[in-house]
């Protein structure tokens, strides 16, 4: 574990602050007939105007600045020209670096007005996100996390995807911890204070099994089911769980 300074902590604060304006800008922009593409050069100008990178945009060759992952995608979705209709939902990750550190954070959005199953698929996801950050105190298990998200998705007859997880963070996208969103409570590594992770549930409204397009970035449920996402990072603080970018949890 790469374990942060508090100043260390308030510039990944900032870059995760600039990740939650950009999200709220799209969700005011997501509807019928939008392309995923006109997100992506929305979040470029902003994440630029802001005097931050696009952390995504060439990492490991993906060629753009979002994931946009649009109903039975998971994540990694390229965005596109493919407009988006009534009644999809389009999950969106953005990641950018300032003053050289990572923030990483995601939320799918329903287009127009959800069916159903989709506009609960949309809150048990976000539920389990939440309950995960309450586990992300020092002292706390690792396992404990991913365990949590498990129980609650599983309860609600959803699954919860194995081949992703979540992430430490910092001055790299991607640092240890993992941090899976399923597995057995009291085990794995102590928590500590000045620990940063990128905990993201990634969800399915039928089985959990996962296939890739020919892309070699875009993953879909291999059922066709709905899947949603939602990331914050956050920080363990000695004055408990701090979820970087935003005032409170949202």
């Amino acid at each position: 574990m790469v374990l942060k300074t508090p100043a260390e902590i308030e510039l990944m604060d900032e870059a995760n602050r600039i990740i939650h304006r950009v999200l709220d800008g799209i969700e005011k922009l997501v509807a019928p007939g939008v392309t995923t593409r006109e997100l992506d050069r929305f979040a470029e100008a902003e994440i630029r105007g802001a005097g931050a990178i696009p952390a995504f945009l060439n990492y490991r060759g993906f060629p753009a600045t979002l994931c946009t992952s649009v109903n039975d995608v998971i994540i990694h979705g390229i965005p596109g020209d493919l407009p988006l209709a009534a009644g999809d939902i389009v999950g969106v990750d953005c990641g950018v670096i300032y003053k050289g550190y990572y923030g990483d954070a995601a939320r799918t959005f329903a287009v127009g007005t959800p069916s159903p199953l989709a506009e609960k698929l949309l809150a048990v996801t976000r539920e389990s996100l939440h309950l995960a950050v309450e586990k992300l105190v020092p002292g706390g298990r690792l396992s404990d996390v991913g365990a949590v998200v498990q129980r609650h998705v599983e309860r609600h007859g959803f699954s919860v995807v194995r081949e992703f997880v979540g992430h430490g963070i910092g001055t790299a996208l991607h640092e240890e911890p993992q941090v899976p969103n399923y597995g057995q409570p009291g085990r794995g590594p102590r928590l500590r204070e000045g620990l940063v992770v990128a905990v993201e549930p990634m969800v399915n409204a039928g089985g959990p099994e996962v296939k890739m397009d020919g892309d070699g970035w875009t993953a879909r449920t291999r059922d066709g089911s709905l899947s949603a996402h939602f990331e914050f990072s956050i920080a363990v603080t000695a004055n408990g769980p701090r979820v970087l970018g935003l005032e409170v949890a949202a």
